[in-house]
C-alpha cells in the first residue's frame, strides 16, 4: 500500500471509531463518561491529521497521527482498568470510597455526582467494553500510522 492508502485508512479508521461512539450516543441512547469524551478527542485530531498527511509530505505527520491514536488507546486501555477496578479513576468520573465521610459530604458527593459513572461498564461485547475496543483498535490505528510514516 501507498503512504496516502495508509493514512487514508487510518484516518478512516478513527472516523469509522468516532462515528460509531456518535452512534452509541445518539441512536442507542448510551449517554457517554468523561473518559468516553477523552477518547474521543484524539480520534478528531486523526481525522485532521489525515486530511494535513494528503497536502504535507513526509512522515511528520503520519507520526502525529501515530501520537494520536497511541493517546485515545491509552486513554481506552486506563478507562478499561478504571471499570474492572484494577485502579480509580478521577473523582469527578467514579462512585469512590464512603469510608470517613460525614453525612454532609456524602450528600455533597451524591448532588455532585456524574449522569455517567466511569466505573461502569454500559456496553459490552466478547466481555470486552467499549473503551477495551477503542483501545485495541488504536492500537492497530496507531501502527497503520507508522507504516504510512514509514513509506514517505
Amino acid at each position: 500500500m501507498t503512504r496516502n492508502n495508509l493514512v487514508l485508512l487510518a484516518a478512516a479508521g478513527s472516523a469509522l471509531l468516532l462515528g460509531g461512539a456518535f452512534a452509541f450516543q445518539y441512536i442507542g441512547g448510551l449517554a457517554p463518561c468523561k473518559l468516553c469524551l477523552w477518547q474521543r478527542w484524539p480520534h478528531g485530531a486523526a481525522i485532521v491529521l489525515g486530511a494535513l498527511a494528503f497536502a504535507l509530505p513526509g512522515r511528520i505527520v503520519p507520526l502525529l497521527g501515530a501520537l494520536a491514536a497511541l493517546a485515545t488507546a491509552g486513554v481506552g486501555l486506563y478507562h478499561t482498568g478504571v471499570e474492572r477496578k484494577w485502579w480509580e479513576g478521577p473523582d469527578t468520573c467514579t462512585s469512590g470510597g464512603v469510608e470517613g465521610v460525614s453525612s454532609g459530604d456524602l450528600l455533597n458527593q451524591i448532588m455532585a455526582a456524574p449522569l455517567v459513572r466511569c466505573d461502569e461498564v454500559a456496553w459490552s461485547m466478547m466481555g470486552l467494553s467499549m473503551a477495551s475496543w477503542n483501545g485495541i483498535a488504536s492500537v492497530i490505528l496507531a501502527l497503520i500510522w507508522v507504516q504510512a510514516a514509514r513509506k514517505a
